[in-house]
């Protein structure tokens, strides 16, 4: 999700009520902060005295009312994969689903905060407090990659191929290195192929075998293995610089008959590392999800269960 200027409302809207909701949480448990500021607020009496008699604020009435918000924005964050999963269903767009994930999940930020008064209270509550603070992180780390992630692979990459597609892609450079080696193995059963290299005496380019042995051996020992699925991470084919510098020192060494496969062996490579960089890109942009969706789904089971806990407690 981009933030642009469709979230400067939500932004504003977020920071307003975060003031309100802090303003009412004054008013409830330390109304003198606010006399002092010349800022004179009275809650309905249903609230109950202020400041409240419990020594837990979680149980007081406005406590129990910024805990159950919390609860509901969690409840309705979590339901942001299915209406992805379904986007048929006429409850909304899904961009402004994304809007509201964001801005209302940090909106649970001064509400949980007040909610427990900014205590850890037992080993439950602690719990519950690093876990929700674990889905916050791994959120905000998610969202700074859908800001940083899709620029750079507009910046790096030419273009993109379907990410499902890369496996096939893969191997199709592999069978097309594959068939420069053959081409390169019949040349040195071709009686144009001569010791010293030279033209023949009918005008003929000859290859010296030597030369087609070296890039035939080059093939075999560093491109086929860097184009396979599991490529060395100690390949010198993995970083560009080097790998042109390899290449460049082979078209030296070799004759000119030999450039161009050196040039299509050359294109696989660089095409291999721009499938690499598309797939690790990828995993950077998705993976999150791995770890924020399970802790999200987890927080809400267990916010539910401290409500009903709290409730036999507290009644």
């Amino acid at each position: 999700m981009i933030i642009d200027r469709k979230h400067i409302v939500w932004g504003i809207g977020t920071v307003v009520a975060s003031v309100a909701l802090s303003i009412a949480y004054l008013a409830n448990t330390n109304p003198a902060a606010l006399d002092n500021r010349s800022i004179h607020l009275a809650l309905p009496a249903w609230f109950g005295p202020s400041p409240p008699r419990a020594a837990n604020e979680g149980a007081t009435p406005l406590g129990l009312i910024y805990g159950t918000a919390a609860l509901l924005i969690f409840i309705f964050a979590a339901l942001l994969g299915s209406r992805r999963n379904h986007p048929g269903w006429p409850l909304g767009k899904i961009q402004s689903w994304l809007r509201a994930h964001i801005w209302l999940t940090i909106l649970t930020i001064p509400l949980v905060l007040l909610h427990c008064g900014f205590h850890g209270g037992g080993p439950m509550t602690q719990f519950l407090l690093g876990l929700y603070a674990f889905v916050m992180v791994s959120g905000f780390w998610g969202l700074f990659l859908q800001n940083v992630v899709p620029r750079l692979m507009r910046e790096q990459l030419s273009q993109e191929v379907i990410f499902e597609q890369i496996p096939f892609v893969r191997g199709q450079l592999t069978k097309q290195a594959e068939t420069i080696r053959g081409d390169l193995a019949r040349e040195l059963e071709s009686p144009e192929v001569v010791d010293e290299g030279h033209g023949n005496q009918n005008g003929v380019a000859t290859i010296a075998p030597a030369a087609v042995t070296s890039v035939i051996r080059f093939i075999e020992q560093e491109v086929l293995p860097y184009l396979g699925k599991r490529a060395s991470r100690r390949s010198a084919l993995r970083a560009r610089e080097t790998s042109d510098g390899q290449f460049r020192l082979l078209r030296l060494q070799s004759p000119e008959v030999l450039h161009a496969p050196l040039r299509d062996l050359q294109d696989l490579c660089d095409e291999k590392r721009r499938l690499d960089l598309q797939e690790r890109l990828h995993y950077w942009l998705h993976g999150w999800l791995i770890f924020h969706a399970p802790s999200s789904l987890l927080l809400v089971v267990l916010t539910i269960v401290h409500a009903i806990v709290a409730g036999f407690l507290y009644t």
